[in-house]
C-alpha cells in the first residue's frame, strides 16, 4: 500500500492541514508550499492539489480554520449575559492565542490573503460570523451600561481593535516584552471592564 493509500479522503485533508500549520509556524508563509506539504505528510506532490487548488487556497484554509477556532471562544466564553468573567476570560484567551499561534493570527488578519491574496467565500463568511458573533454577545454584555443613543456596534469595532493592537504589539515585540504579557493583559482587562461598569448617565 502506497503512504497515500494510508488516508482516506477526509483524514488526509486534516493531516494535511495540520502539517501545514506546522510548516507556517516554523517557517512562516514564504516557507509554506505544496510541494513541501506534501513530503511532509509522505505523499505525492499532486496530492495536496486534489484538496488545495493553489497556495491562496492552502492558506484560506488554515485561516478559516483558525477563525473557527476563535469563533468557539467567542461563543464559550462570552455565552452568558451579564457575564464580565466572561469578557475577562475571553480577552486573555484571546491574547494566548494570538501570541501563541503568532503566524497563524497574521494569516487570519494581515494583508497576505486579506490585501495580496483572494480570500474564499468560506473565509470571509466564517470571519465576519465571528465579529458578529462578538459584536451580538457584547452588546446584550452592555445593555443599560452605555449613553443614550451610544453605538453597541461602534463600541464592539473599538474594543476588538483594542485587543487586536495590544496581540500586534505583543507579537512583533513593539513596545511590550513577552515576559510582560500577564501584566499588560491584565491592565487591558482592566481598563476595558471600567468602561463596561461605568452606569450610562
Amino acid at each position: 500500500m502506497t503512504q497515500t493509500g494510508r488516508y482516506h479522503h477526509g483524514d488526509l485533508h486534516d493531516t494535511l492541514l495540520q502539517e501545514a500549520n506546522t510548516l507556517l509556524s516554523k517557517q512562516g508563509v514564504e516557507g509554506l508550499s505544496l510541494r513541501k506539504l506534501a513530503e511532509r505528510a509522505g505523499v505525492s506532490r499532486t496530492a495536496p492539489y486534489h484538496h488545495f487548488r493553489d497556495k491562496n487556497a492552502l492558506l484560506c484554509a488554515l485561516a478559516t480554520q483558525a477563525f473557527r477556532q476563535l469563533d468557539d471562544m467567542i461563543n464559550r466564553q462570552l455565552h452568558q449575559a451579564g457575564s464580565q468573567e466572561g469578557i475577562q476570560d475571553f480577552v486573555r484567551e484571546y491574547l494566548r492565542f494570538a501570541t501563541e499561534n503568532p503566524e497563524q493570527y497574521e494569516l487570519m488578519f494581515g494583508r497576505t490573503i486579506w490585501k495580496s491574496g483572494d480570500p474564499t467565500d468560506e473565509l470571509k463568511n466564517i470571519a465576519y460570523r465571528s465579529f458578529r458573533h462578538y459584536a451580538e454577545r457584547l452588546a446584550t454584555l452592555l445593555e443599560g451600561r452605555l449613553p443614550a443613543k451610544t453605538d453597541s456596534l461602534r463600541v464592539a469595532q473599538a474594543s476588538w481593535a483594542t485587543v487586536h493592537g495590544l496581540c500586534r504589539l505583543l507579537i512583533d515585540g513593539i513596545y511590550v516584552n513577552r515576559e510582560d504579557i500577564e501584566t499588560v493583559s491584565e491592565q487591558s482587562i482592566a481598563l476595558i471592564m471600567a468602561a463596561l461598569s461605568r452606569p450610562a448617565p
